[in-house]
């Protein structure tokens, strides 16, 4: 067998493969059929979990589609991602918790009053039928914590209007959230800057 006669068996495998592969997606989009939001819980150790939902957001915004925001457990120190919505996407509702983290504050009745009402917030936007995408950033923490009821925030959840999508993003959280939620993707901490002695960089980590 020439090598141009071993290309084309090779081309004409790999045109079968995609041609099979292809119709495993076309069966899987012909099953989506359902017209509805969904609830995704972004968790796990690794970096990026707000940088996943901020690009949701700004995906939303692109569409011209509302959006809002509720921040748990930070606020101390301006990020990225809220001076650039704060000043070029002022029509975003935006809220945070503006604590900061709780090994900072080490207040347990100071952070429950300020996680109920920051919820306050988040409850607002979860029955307003308006917004596209609400994103609650750092949720879970304030369920592991015990700062909010999780019975309450998990009934909010499920009865949010019908198109209204949420994206929930944290460590941990319960198994009651995860049963709840459409999707959970979780991003793993395999290797770390910050380990390593590296500062946290302006634009890249906040």
């Amino acid at each position: 067998m020439t090598d141009a006669d071993r290309n084309n068996e090779d081309a004409a495998t790999r045109k079968a493969a995609m041609k099979k592969r292809k119709q495993k997606v076309d069966t899987c989009i012909g099953r989506a059929e359902e017209q509805r939001g969904v609830s995704i819980l972004l968790t796990g150790n690794g970096k990026g979990k707000t940088s996943s939902a901020f690009g949701m957001a700004l995906r939303s915004l692109g569409y011209g589609l509302r959006v809002g925001i509720v921040q748990f457990i930070k606020g101390k120190q301006l990020s990225g991602e809220e001076m650039f919505i704060r000043e070029k996407h002022p029509e975003v509702y935006f809220h945070q918790m503006a604590t900061g983290f709780t090994w900072n504050t080490q207040d347990r009745a100071g952070d429950i009053a300020a996680a109920e009402s920051a919820w306050a917030h988040a409850e607002k936007l979860l029955q307003d039928e308006s917004y596209h995408l609400v994103i609650l950033d750092e949720l879970t923490y304030m369920l592991s914590y015990k700062y909010l009821a999780e019975e309450m925030v998990l009934n909010a959840l499920r009865n949010r209007p019908e198109q209204q999508s949420v994206v929930v993003t944290g460590r941990a959280g319960g198994d009651a959230l995860r049963d709840l939620v459409d999707t959970v993707s979780e991003i793993q901490d395999i290797k770390h800057a910050f380990k390593a002695g590296v500062k946290a960089r302006k634009g890249v980590d906040f």
